[in-house]
């Protein structure tokens, strides 16, 4: 799968990740990840990237259950339909867990913002409301 430029200054982290699977057994499976500004891409094999999943920011409500261990930092990401994914990554260079969780509050915020700027332009759209906000004006 070939990246445009755009998409390629979007790309916050890539790497490797372990997924738990959710088969009976549960294995680790490594996996290569791409963590843009508006999605997590999960991809099973490294050098083929074009069958892939990918999980919107705007589908996972939080990171959650960070453990640490000696070699291992867990995590999970919940979905907004309540689904939890495990992830395990190596020790501290990698923190995924953190630069996920950052990605998504950068989103929830710009998410936030534009709602903010659309409710205003509906408020100024709407007859009668500038002579209301000058009458509240000292």
């Amino acid at each position: 799968m070939k990246m445009s430029a755009a998409e390629i200054s979007q790309v916050l982290k890539e790497g490797e990740l372990e997924k738990r699977s959710d088969n009976l057994l549960q294995f680790w499976r490594r996996k290569t990840c791409v963590l843009t500004t508006d999605s997590l891409n999960i991809y099973g094999d490294t050098q083929k990237r074009n069958r892939g999943k990918e999980l919107k920011l705007q589908s996972i409500k939080k990171v959650d259950c960070v453990e640490r261990t000696g070699k291992f930092v867990y995590f999970t990401i919940v979905t907004t339909d309540n689904k939890e994914i495990d992830f395990r990554c190596p020790g501290e260079e990698n923190c995924w867990n953190a630069v996920i969780t950052m990605a998504l509050i950068d989103y929830q915020n710009r998410k936030a913002i534009e709602d903010f700027k659309t409710r205003q332009d509906n408020e100024g759209a709407s007859p009668g409301q500038q002579e209301r906000r000058m009458a509240r004006a000292p």
